[in-house]
């Protein structure tokens, strides 16, 4: 890999590693020569990123010792001083609401993607019609407590990211920033440009140099006042287009301007991108003319799931377009898979796990795994989904008469021996566990040796270890798989177990052998017994 002293200065550095970029090289070098221009106004006039990203700390409002607001004067630095993790005050030890810190340490994740926290008017848009975007939500509590929450994780070792909005306002005059001095041109483009039409919402003017300073002055208050570690950002399809994802056209450079400042002042910030376009480039580093971001969603994956157990039954699944919806991302962009999210759990409907749950609660659990070990280089879960929690999320709102009935998750659900969500939430907790001690995630993408569509099997292996999904109902006796390490494979993980509701149809203990002979296109074969609708992994 080439490094930046040794890149092409013209935004072109990505053809480098992918050479299928060239005829759009013209395009390449019109964005990038259009960030540089902005990035020289920004470093002749304002002194680099870095002093125009704090914005601030000597613009807008302030509030002063006693609680009251005022613009300061020019130059003028923050009333409220900043505190670090080693000048904790008490506050830690009164906080309201507990938090489930532990519960998440255990389950195996090591990063919290925190929602809804910019403030925001509309309750039920789970935080994306955000009406102040330097203030936490006071729905949930203080300040303080946020910064508290925050600080309990770094504690025990959890990266904490923020899902920021900076891809639309509040319309809201009263309580937002839209005709803030009497304009509808302040933050925004001015008339029809500056109006989303399926969301309903004020859109930025990326291109105003006030505009840039506001949102990445917003980027550093979050990092440097709440010391989150990086961001979510929801959108850059409509912050990187001038159709905002309904037209067509590229627009502005700011998530190049952000993720650059970004990863300049804080080396080990986590930015990743809600993109649905396919953008290229969108996970490659600024100086080879990439977007920026580390990750970028893996958007297509809970579609593919819903769409399938709507459309069809398990019996019909295409395990060519399961393997390739899983694996259909860019080369060395590193993608963020999910079975589910908030998108899907919002929609008023049964949740992924309920749509599984006329079988055997087990079935869901080869889906996340699959998603888990093919799907990308992180994997995301949306709170409740470790168990398979039974409801969607539903907000007030005036469409179900502001009812609070599904607000809410019931982790409750998993303490009930009586009932069967206990056994997914082990299996979530065993499969984040595994990929703690092999690392498949940051392995190289896996080698799929079958895709079968009659026995409704897939096969691949990942960072040493051999997968082997059976979705079908029926189980098979010495299935032959292909293997590329020959040796002697034992028992690593299946959810057959008991302690994942499963049927124990797997020795534990057992031991698989290699023959030297080519099958599947891996050099050695091996036989193995694969029960109905369960994985099994096997490692040297």
């Amino acid at each position: 890999m080439s490094t930046a002293s040794q890149m092409p200065t013209d935004g072109t550095g990505v053809l480098l590693s992918d050479p299928w970029l060239e005829p759009f090289s013209p395009a390449l070098r019109k964005r990038y020569a259009a960030y540089k221009k902005q990035l020289d106004q920004i470093e002749t006039h304002e002194g680099g990123l870095a002093h125009f990203s704090e914005g601030y700390k000597s613009m807008g409002l302030q509030v002063d010792e006693n609680g009251g607001i005022l613009e300061p004067a020019q130059g003028a630095g923050p009333s409220v001083q900043e505190r670090t993790l080693h000048e904790i005050e008490r506050w830690v030890e009164d906080i309201r609401s507990s938090c489930r810190h532990f519960q998440i340490k255990k389950l195996g994740y090591n990063c919290i993607q925190m929602m809804a926290v910019m403030e925001h008017a509309y309750y039920a848009s789970f935080g994306y019609q955000v009406t102040n975007f330097f203030a936490a939500s006071s729905r949930y509590g203080t300040p303080e407590e946020l910064k508290s929450l925050i600080d309990k994780a770094h504690e025990m070792g959890l990266t904490v990211l923020l899902d920021v909005v900076h891809s639309h306002a509040c319309k809201n005059v009263e309580d937002g920033i839209n005709e803030f001095d009497g304009t509808d041109h302040l933050y925004f483009h001015g008339g029809a440009k500056g109006k989303h039409e399926l969301w309903d919402s004020r859109l930025f003017n990326y291109g105003n140099h006030e505009v840039l300073r506001f949102l990445l002055s917003n980027l550093r208050y979050w990092m440097d006042v709440y010391m989150f570690d990086g961001f979510r950002f929801d959108g850059v399809t409509s912050m990187m287009y001038t159709h905002h994802g309904i037209g067509t056209g590229f627009s502005g450079e700011f998530d190049i301007h952000a993720n650059q400042m970004l990863h300049e002042l804080y080396p080990n910030v986590i930015t990743i991108a809600e993109d649905v376009s396919g953008m290229p480039t969108l996970g490659r580093p600024v100086y080879e003319g990439g977007v920026g971001f580390d990750y970028r969603l893996s958007m297509a994956v809970p579609d593919m799931w819903i769409k399938m157990l709507k459309e069809s039954t398990d019996d019909q699944w295409d395990m060519g377009n399961v393997v390739h919806t899983l694996t259909n991302r860019r080369h060395l962009e590193k993608s963020v898979s999910y079975a589910e999210s908030h998108d899907q759990a919002l929609v008023g409907d049964k949740t992924l796990a309920f749509w599984l749950m006329d079988k055997e609660m087990y079935d869901y659990m080869s889906d996340l795994f699959i998603v888990h070990t093919l799907g990308g280089e992180a994997y995301l879960n949306f709170e409740g989904n470790e168990f398979g929690h039974p409801e969607w999320m539903d907000f007030p709102r005036e469409g179900n008469g502001n009812s609070f009935a599904h607000a809410r998750r019931q982790f409750n659900l998993v303490d009930d021996d009586l009932l069967r969500y206990k056994y997914l939430n082990e299996f979530d907790i065993a499969m984040n566990w595994l990929e703690e001690k092999y690392k498949w995630l940051s392995a190289p993408q896996a080698y799929v040796s079958l895709k079968n569509e009659a026995d409704k099997v897939i096969v691949f292996e990942r960072a040493g270890l051999l997968f082997i999904f059976n979705f079908s109902h029926q189980s098979f006796a010495d299935y032959r798989v292909g293997v590329e390490t020959p040796g002697e494979y034992k028992v690593v993980l299946t959810s057959d177990e008991k302690k994942f509701g499963g049927h124990e149809r797997i020795d534990l203990n057992g031991r698989y052998f290699t023959t030297p002979m080519e099958w599947n296109g891996r050099k050695n074969w091996l036989q193995v017994y694969a029960p109905s609708r369960t994985v099994l992994v096997l490692g040297l």
